[in-house]
């Protein structure tokens, strides 16, 4: 510019807002320069190839919720900023809620009525193996077992990432993005390719997807994709599919049982999701409870991580699996409150009593599960009763029917394992972080004012009008002028059994997902005919959590919900696995799960 004399006169811009905010967000993420690289690449893979092993089997990879990088290829006129940048992961969502906050959020909702794109926004799952590598630069998520992977041979022909928008239901993932057809395709093709079955890794909610094409949160999307492989009025794959294309399934801490509720009540994401600490930087800095609330109650994906075994209508059995006022199956002895109560309020009866509110009481799965239901939107309402299923069914007959139903594919209790014979399940997961990382397994809850919300205000033909309708038709307040409740963050009790830590009562688990959520289908469950009448064998392999604490992400031996995809543990597993000694790998127990899940009422 010098050059042709050239001058630009730039104009003031006042970047101090921009300065505080990475600040902030480094401060969040002490160690977010140092997440990538730790000296620990490529050693497993390294490991299994002096060993003489090399890749065998295909390998598919199928992401977990919030893993999946999503994009905008919108060309309407107020969204065209966005065109082809991702909304969701990297440090250009960060920007765009900085800077546009209020067509992010728009952008990233969906219509509370299909369930689908709002008008004018059109936003896609990333694509690739880099869809789920990493969150941002630096933060890795799959990055770790790709690199292990390659080093024993695999690449792009024999290893698919398959990424999809975890915003949307199980059967709009179908409707809208043909994803259960492509990625049965994709498992055939790997099939006449290499002439062997394939090997399926999931995590978290990606276990719920595949099942739908197979079998579970992880198991939610793979148990929703192997029905909907088998079933005649869709995939039309029959009932040996799976049989004839499935080598092994590993769920890797898998939401089987539950993992969100209180999100939907309050919006307190960070303790009800697996998010990562950048993603919840994002929601939790930029968006009242109330914003993210309204968010996740447009998100259909996220609510197939509902507990399971809670009323929808008049069916009971929360208490079989989850407990009541005065029991549940993983309380610890001498407990002073049980986990049987999921949520509960300080002094309830002197609040009831203050308010003149005499329904406020501590609630069980199955009271809660009605009493968020009542304060959610009737659209919220009808979506999850057209999507989802939350029973527990002992009827075999009726358990071989269920596999017509679409709703019932995400949950393990009222759905078959496939008649898979020769397929083999391994259910892993971590245990024993012992503090944040122990899983909230219940709730102390607080109650506030009634306030107007305007974004709960009923839209049109959304109300519950129709006697046919799935919604709740029991008395229930006006949404858009009711009490407030959230998490009782300010309590705290360090000296009760369980501790009680900023109003969440700590049990056993990874730090996201419960104890019993991850391990109780697998060491008994899938152990009973009525729910595995193949006879699948079914291997549990829990990982102590013993992280190194000057590593960043807790180095090579974390078990973490999400740090496990780093660890050497778990990348050794997945790399015998998809190199053929499988057989290797035995039972590991490192909890009380066989003892928590035998004293679950099954039968």
């Amino acid at each position: 510019m010098e050059e042709y004399d050239v001058s630009l006169k730039i104009p003031d811009i006042d970047l101090s807002r921009v300065e505080l905010e990475w600040k902030r967000f480094r401060n969040n993420i002490p160690e977010v320069w140092k997440l990538n690289n730790d000296g620990r690449e490529f050693q497993v893979g390294e490991a299994m190839k002096e060993r003489g092993l090399t890749a065998h089997y295909p390998v598919v990879l199928v992401p977990g919720i919030v893993s999946t990088g999503l994009e905008s290829w919108s060309t309407s006129p107020d969204y065209r900023a966005f065109f082809r940048k991702k909304l969701w992961g990297g440090f250009n969502m960060v920007s765009q809620v900085t800077f546009n906050r209020d067509k992010w959020i728009a952008a990233m909702m969906l219509d509370p009525v299909t369930g689908l794109d709002p008008p004018g926004s059109k936003i896609r799952a990333a694509e690739g193996i880099g869809a789920a590598s990493s969150f941002m630069t630096r933060y890795w998520i799959w990055s770790k077992i790709v690199e292990n992977l390659a080093v024993v041979n695999y690449d792009t022909n024999n290893l698919h990432l398959a990424p999809y928008d975890w915003r949307l239901s199980m059967w709009n993932l179908e409707e809208r993005d043909g994803y259960f057809s492509r990625l049965k395709s994709t498992i055939e093709g790997l099939k006449r390719r290499q002439g062997k079955k394939t090997v399926i890794a999931a995590h978290s909610m990606g276990s719920t997807v595949c099942p739908h094409l197979c079998l579970d949160d992880s198991y939610l999307t793979l148990s929703y994709s192997f029905k909907w492989v088998e079933s005649p009025e869709h995939g039309g794959g029959g009932p040996d599919w799976v049989e004839n294309h499935i080598e092994s399934y590993i769920t890797i801490a898998g939401t089987h049982l539950a993992k969100a509720m209180a999100a939907f009540l309050s919006g307190e994401m960070k303790d009800t999701v697996q998010m990562n600490p950048a993603g919840a930087y994002v929601l939790e800095r930029f968006f009242s409870r109330k914003e993210r609330q309204r968010l996740f109650c447009s998100w259909a994906g996220s609510a197939s991580m509902w507990m399971k075994v809670t009323p929808l209508k008049q069916t009971q059995g929360g208490t079989d699996i989850w407990g009541d006022v005065s029991w549940a199956p993983d309380d610890e002895p001498g407990s002073s409150h049980t986990h049987g109560e999921l949520i509960a309020f300080r002094g309830v009866a002197e609040a009831a009593s203050a308010q003149g509110t005499p329904g406020v009481k501590n609630m069980t799965a199955d009271d809660a599960s009605t009493w968020i239901l009542e304060r959610t939107p009737s659209t919220f309402q009808k979506m999850i009763r057209t999507n989802y299923s939350f029973g527990i069914e002992r009827n075999e007959e009726i358990l071989k029917k269920n596999a017509l139903d679409p709703r019932k594919w995400t949950n393990p209790l009222e759905m078959q394992l496939p008649h898979a014979p020769s397929m083999k399940i391994f259910c892993v997961y971590g245990h024993g972080k012992e503090t944040e990382v122990r899983r909230k397994r219940s709730y102390w809850y607080a109650h506030g004012p009634n306030e107007y919300e305007e974004s709960f205000v009923e839209v049109e033909h959304s109300t519950c009008t129709d006697p046919t309708d799935e919604c709740i038709h029991t008395p229930r307040p006006d949404i858009s002028f009711a009490r407030t409740s959230w998490i009782d963050a300010d309590y705290t009790n360090e000296t009760t059994t369980p501790k009680v830590r900023n109003g969440v009562k700590m049990g056993e688990g990874d730090g996201t997902v419960s104890l019993l959520s991850l391990g109780a289908m697998c060491v008994e469950g899938w152990k009973r005919p009525r729910w595995n009448p193949a006879g699948i064998n079914v291997t549990t392999v829990e990982f102590p959590h013993q992280p190194v604490p000057n590593i960043p992400r807790g180095g090579a031996n974390t078990s973490d919900h999400v740090d496990i995809l780093g660890s050497r543990g778990l990348n050794e597993l997945i790399l015998k696995i998809a190199t053929g000694v499988g057989h290797e790998i035995e039972n590991q127990f490192v909890s009380r799960i066989q003892e928590f899940a035998r004293r679950v009422r099954w039968d």
